[in-house]
C-alpha cells in the first residue's frame, strides 16, 4: 500500500522500511473536540459517523456548556497519520455520550494506548473516560483541548482534580491545529514506549 509522510507528504519509495502500526484512541466527553482532532490531524480523508443532534436527544444528552453543537459522534472517527521512523497511527475516535459507551470494548480492542481529552468548563464529563483506562491498564495520557472563551487553568491544578498519577502524561492543547494535535499524538506514542519497556 502506498503511503505518505505527513511531514512531508512526499510518496515512500517502493521497498522502503517496513511500517510498524498501532492503534490510539481519542476518548472523552460529548462535545470535547474527538471529531475535530482526528480531522485535524488524519493524512486521509477521515470517516465520521456523525447524525444531527434531534428533540429526541433533549433530556438525555447533556449539551451543557456546548450548547452550539449540532451533530453527534454515533459510532467513530476514523483517520490515519504516519510520523517519522515510519510509525502509522490508526485513530478511533470514541461516541461521548454514555448511551454509545457499550461500543468503546469493541473499539478498545488491540489499542496500544489512548488521548483523553478533557475541557475545563466540563472537568467531570472525563472522570468515566479516565476510569475506563485506568480499569483496563492502558496507557493513556490526558490533552487539555483550550477551547476559546474557556478559562486557562494549571495543568496540575487539572491533574489534582482529575486524580491523575504522576506518570500519566497531561498537555495543553488546540485540537483545530494540525501541529497541536501532532504533538498530542506524538507524547502519547512516547508515554506508551515508556510503559511497555518498563513492564518488560
Amino acid at each position: 500500500m502506498d503511503y505518505a509522510h505527513s511531514d512531508t507528504a512526499v510518496r515512500h519509495p517502493r521497498g522502503g522500511g517496513q511500517l510498524t502500526a498501532a492503534k490510539i484512541l481519542i476518548a472523552g466527553g460529548f462535545g470535547v473536540g474527538k471529531t475535530t482532532m482526528v480531522g485535524s490531524i488524519s493524512e486521509i480523508r477521515p470517516l465520521r459517523t456523525e447524525e444531527i443532534l434531534t428533540d429526541r436527544s433533549v433530556g438525555v444528552d447533556d449539551t451543557t456548556g456546548v450548547d452550539g453543537k449540532t451533530s453527534t459522534t454515533v459510532a467513530m472517527d476514523f483517520g490515519r497519520i504516519t510520523l517519522p521512523d515510519d510509525l502509522v497511527l490508526y485513530l478511533f475516535g470514541t461516541p461521548g455520550q454514555q448511551r454509545f459507551w457499550f461500543m468503546w470494548d469493541e473499539l478498545a480492542l488491540g489499542a496500544v494506548g489512548a488521548v483523553v481529552l478533557a475541557d475545563v468548563r466540563r472537568l467531570a464529563d472525563c472522570f468515566g473516560t479516565v476510569d475506563y483506562f485506568e480499569d483496563r491498564r492502558t496507557p493513556f495520557m490526558v490533552a487539555v483541548n483550550c477551547f476559546d472563551g474557556a478559562e486557562r487553568k494549571n495543568p496540575e491544578d487539572v491533574r489534582i482534580a482529575l486524580d491523575l498519577d504522576d506518570d500519566v502524561p497531561l498537555m495543553l492543547c488546540d485540537v483545530r491545529s494540525r501541529a497541536s494535535a501532532k504533538q498530542v499524538l506524538i507524547t502519547m506514542v512516547e508515554h506508551v514506549l515508556t510503559k511497555t519497556t518498563s513492564r518488560r
